[in-house]
């Protein structure tokens, strides 16, 4: 199982505010089922790889949908494949280490 950053943001919109860009490509991710967790920089998501890069190619698209002229795409991806590898297992590995 992957998990995945992903930070979507359209350059030279004017307002400075990005939001509804934001929202658009959150829309998609409630679709996909993926789990997911939004923050303050990117949403990160968790799931099957080959899902994850379908809905990482429809998230890049959602804002020049929305008419953005054009968009930096950011993705950060975590792939282990020996162990339980989920976003609570990679918190709770830290809290162990803070003695939590």
């Amino acid at each position: 199982m992957a998990v995945v950053q992903i930070s979507c943001t359209p350059i030279g919109e004017g307002t400075g505010g990005i939001s509804k860009y934001v929202a658009g490509c959150l829309k998609l991710v409630e679709k996909s089922g993926l789990k997911y967790q939004l923050t303050p920089m990117g949403t990160i998501l968790e799931g099957d790889l080959d899902a994850i890069f379908s809905l990482v190619q429809q998230m890049h698209e959602s804002p020049f949908n929305a008419g953005a002229q054009r968009v930096s795409t950011l993705i950060k991806i975590d792939d282990r494949r020996d162990k339980e590898h989920t976003m609570e297992s990679k918190l709770r590995s830290v809290a162990n280490q803070l003695g939590n």
